[in-house]
């Protein structure tokens, strides 16, 4: 499984890309991110029958969820 090598775990510290979710996340979420796009993995989600997305603690505690290609490590 490809995703295996890019799998962040749970307690991991990334970065939201907002170049990645600015399409498709409300303009209150990006208000949030733009100010500081740094979370916390806290659970994962299935998303299409096939991928992973990651379920992130934001800086303010509210959690949001990102693909796998939404986010990076920091």
């Amino acid at each position: 499984m490809s995703q295996a090598a890019t799998l962040n775990r749970i307690g991991s510290k990334v970065k939201v890309n907002l170049d990645n979710v600015r399409d498709r996340i409300p303009s209150g979420l990006i208000a949030k991110l733009t100010n500081d796009p740094r979370g916390k993995v806290v659970d994962y989600r299935m998303t299409d029958g096939d991928g992973i997305g990651f379920v992130l603690e934001l800086s303010d505690g509210t959690t949001s969820w990102f693909f796998d290609d939404e986010i990076k490590r920091v």
